[in-house]
């Protein structure tokens, strides 16, 4: 087709959408001018949200979704693109997130979202916010999220999910004694859970600590491997599973240093009990 502009779908979040309503559409063969008449709206404005020059709508979305029978996936993918306090690459992640077989993750300095009680997400939101790193929106939107995605896991059949947390998590204090207390519960809680594993890497690990950032691995239900890894400005999601399997054996060796799953919650229970 002359002057059909090629996209790239790890352009941006709202690239990875237009290019999925492409694919969508040149499988039943329409034209934007056909897709268009059966949402309502004109072929120029399905070229423009298809080359991301304008972003979709919740409503454009929905609308989507009804007309290919896609469930709530392109409103699902439409949320995340209006999260804007989230880095870029993140809002993408968290669609695949949702639907991975396993999840590993690893983190340092702070629970990770997953594992974070409310009072936990609100204190950090309350930080970013005064220190104006964020909006209150923005802050909120993140709490929202973290929310959300705690959500998700409790579905059928749920996921496994890995943590490693770096001592560093365990051992900064965000809040009072009381929120910390209840985050710990919050973690002992999950090591208790029959789908999960959480351990602890501690300092005395040294030299032999294979990662030192954070990372998060993803297997998919067919068995594709993800991951994501984010710097100061923006986030990272790999989709090539060969260019994830040496983050995954680092993952694995970084397991087999860490402290055994019973030994992690009683750590994590004697500093409930503020006995470090």
């Amino acid at each position: 087709m002359v002057n059909r502009k090629e996209l790239d779908p790890e352009k941006s979040p709202g690239a990875a959408f237009g290019q999925r309503l492409r694919t969508l559409r040149d499988e039943r063969g329409w034209t934007q001018d056909e897709l268009g008449e059966r949402m309502g709206c004109s072929g120029a404005h399905i070229s423009a949200v298809e080359t991301g020059r304008r972003p979709p709508t919740q409503r454009f979305a929905k609308t989507v979704d009804k007309v290919f029978g896609t469930g709530d996936r392109f409103e699902r993918q439409s949320r995340a693109l209006r999260q804007t306090a989230l880095l870029e690459g993140f809002p993408e992640y968290v669609t695949h997130e949702a639907r991975a077989a396993e999840i590993r993750l690893y983190e340092v300095g702070v629970i990770p979202g997953l594992l974070q009680t409310q009072e936990y997400a609100s204190a950090l939101g309350d930080s970013t916010v005064k220190r104006g790193v964020a909006s209150r929106e923005q802050a909120d939107e993140r709490i929202a999220l973290a929310k959300q995605r705690q959500a998700s896991l409790a579905r059928t059949p749920p996921p496994l999910v890995f943590v490693v947390l770096d001592e560093s998590c365990l051992l900064r204090p965000i809040g009072d004694s009381a929120l910390m207390d209840a985050q710990f519960t919050r973690l002992v809680e999950f090591a208790e859970l029959p789908n999960t594993v959480l351990q602890v890497a501690p300092f005395g690990i040294g030299v032999r600590r294979p990662m030192t950032l954070p990372v998060t691995v993803l297997t998919m239900p067919e068995r594709s491997l993800m991951s994501y890894a984010e710097s100061a400005n923006r986030g990272h999601l790999e989709r090539d599973s060969a260019s994830v399997l040496p983050i995954l054996a680092d993952y694995h060796q970084l397991q087999a240093e860490a402290l055994p799953r019973a030994a992690s919650v009683a750590m994590i229970s004697q500093l409930r009990k503020g006995t470090p």
